[in-house]
């Protein structure tokens, strides 16, 4: 690993009219990030407030969700220097619209309590449709409420429904589930169940297999229990919350009339608190081959941990289609005296093989080329 060099543009975004020059505190926070050798990382877009999920559109442009903000956005680069130099508001005043994801001309975004579809959206950045409700039953509680949201190889609209709480048996049985539907809106099935707070979900490009994230539960210190990241395989699959952590600490108020083998254990477990969110297996080309069908992971970081960890985007290898090791991809946004300068959310992979992450906290989004 070694201190990223500085890629420093003019960043312009126009919306329409107005620009934004590149700020120098972006320039501070890069020089904080390190990075493989070979690899280089640049700002994108900024001017994004809670920049969370992102989804790729037609022509390079990419759809931004929110979480704690009220807007969708998307931004494009135009002219091909890097950096985005458009960006739109396709919607605003919406209920924690964190999920994003684009197919065949359509954009859809899921909120806390719904699913929404923008669609013709690529002729209409400018002055976008009015929304179509896909789908309106989902809870609207605001505790783990945010929705991821991607598009599955069968074509199904997939999202998970968090635990309304830290630890406890939801009353409802949508709570702490893994659920698609198609993609106008019927057919909604319950996958898995037992699943506490996945933000981040993702398909093995060799095998079509589905992978997720699932952020352990607090109060159990600060090295219980492990976050996880957990692969589905069949309808009915239960997880383990709240009754089992990381496939074998059993929680201390639910866990006893259980047991920890009954349930499907994590396929690799990461250090507690680091808080997985987004991953996207890498299918492209420009990285070096080690990097090829590997997972990246956006670990936001911890929040009420006594002493911060996470605030990274990490790699996590596979071999034979299991994970075997996980390392440091980027780092830096703690810094060494536990200040948090950034958070990374999400990862993308664009058309030339370069990556875009999120960060909710500068609301802007990083790009990552490899340049050898």
């Amino acid at each position: 690993m070694h201190i990223v060099k500085v890629i420093v543009f003019a960043l312009f975004i126009v919306n329409p009219g107005l620009c934004f020059a590149l700020q120098k505190s972006y320039r501070d926070v890069l020089n904080q990030l390190h990075v493989p050798a070979g690899f280089t990382v640049s700002i994108f877009a900024d001017n994004l407030p809670d920049a969370r999920s992102l989804a790729l559109g037609d022509n390079g442009v990419v759809f931004v969700g929110s979480g704690s903000g009220d807007a969708v956005y998307a931004v494009q680069d135009s002219d091909s220097d890097g950096v985005a130099d458009k960006r739109y508001v396709i919607a605003s005043h919406l209920y924690g619209p964190n999920g994003v994801v684009y197919k065949d001309g359509s954009l859809y975004v899921a909120e806390i309590n719904r699913i929404i579809r923008f669609d013709r959206i690529m002729q209409q950045l400018a002055a976008p449709p009015k929304p179509v409700v896909v789908y309106d039953q989902l809870p609207s509680e605001q505790h783990h409420g945010w929705k991821y949201l991607r598009i599955g190889p069968d074509n199904k609209l997939y999202t998970a429904v968090g635990a309304p709480c830290n630890v406890c048996e939801p009353e409802k049985a949508i709570y702490s589930s893994l659920v698609r539907l198609n993609a106008d809106g019927s057919g909604f099935e319950t996958l898995a169940r037992g699943i506490r707070s996945s933000v981040g979900f993702d398909w093995q490009p060799e095998t079509n297999a589905l992978f997720f994230t699932d952020n352990g539960r607090d109060e159990l210190g600060d090295d219980l229990p492990p976050d996880e990241l957990n692969q589905w395989t069949a309808i009915g699959e239960h997880f383990g919350f709240p009754y089992c952590h990381g496939g074998d600490i059993a929680d201390p108020e639910f866990g006893a009339a259980k047991e920890c083998a009954q349930f499907t254990a994590p396929v690799w477990k990461i250090k507690a608190h680091m808080a997985p969110l987004g991953l996207r297996f890498y299918r492209g080309k420009q990285f070096p081959r080690e990097y090829q069908n590997q997972l990246f992971v956006a670990e936001h970081g911890s929040w009420n941990r006594s002493v911060p960890q996470g605030y990274r985007v990490a790699l996590i290898t596979f071999s034979q289609g299991k994970p075997v090791t996980e390392q440091v991809f980027i780092d830096g946004w703690l810094t060494k005296s536990g200040g948090v300068i950034g958070r990374p959310v999400d990862v993308l992979e664009m058309p030339g093989g370069g990556l875009l992450i999120s960060d909710d906290k500068l609301g802007v989004i990083y790009k990552v080329e490899y340049h050898g």
